[in-house]
């Protein structure tokens, strides 16, 4: 079964919401290091072979998990791209930001593991947003959209990272206008003239 037929099955859906759910919760009482694919399966009420059917690891899971609920709150929220729109990247900044902010304990040298994969996922739902912006309203670059979006979503979440790492942070809003300001630029590039 090919992935996206066996992310179109219901069982396969209910199954890796099931593990999902499950590390969400460990997460909330214990340190990502010491949970293990045996106390997620067991807190899923599943076997540890169905755990390996869907997930290669605890962190495949992870990312699919942050993958998914920023995903979620994306749309949520009505968010796309649409090929540069100041209030829509505003509106993505803002949901990156609360997005971390909201995510207990990243900033606890304990969860240091955790964030490696929170990135991973949060900018590649970022780029998929900012891939389908670019498709759905091309511009005059002849830059290719992946690496525009790759680094449009690099920037954005950079941008979000530090502001978490902010002493005293100010509210997301108030930073926002910046980080847009960064990643502006990079959706509206020229490609290089070749001398």
């Amino acid at each position: 079964m090919t992935d996206a037929a066996a992310s179109a099955d219901p069982r396969v859906r209910r199954t890796r919401l099931l593990l999902q759910n499950a590390l969400e919760r460990l997460l909330e009482t214990k340190d990502f290091a010491r949970i293990s694919v045996g106390d997620v399966a067991e807190a899923a009420t599943l076997n540890r072979a169905t755990f390996y059917d869907h997930y290669a690891d605890k962190f495949a899971l992870l990312e699919c998990l942050v993958g998914e609920r920023f995903k979620t709150l994306m749309h949520e929220r009505g968010l796309a791209f649409d090929g540069g729109c100041t209030s829509a990247l505003r509106a993505m900044v803002l949901a990156v930001c609360d997005y971390l902010g909201a995510t207990p304990r990243l900033g606890c040298e304990r969860q240091a593991q955790l964030e490696p994969h929170l990135e991973s996922a949060v900018i590649a739902v970022l780029r998929n947003f900012f891939i389908d912006g670019i498709r759905s309203h091309p511009a005059a670059s002849s830059l290719p959209p992946e690496m525009v979006a790759t680094a449009a979503a690099w920037a954005m979440y950079g941008g979000a990272q530090q502001w978490l790492r902010m002493p005293n942070r100010p509210p997301s809003e108030s930073i926002a206008d910046t980080i847009v300001a960064l990643v502006r630029p990079i959706l509206v590039a020229e490609a290089p003239v070749n001398a």
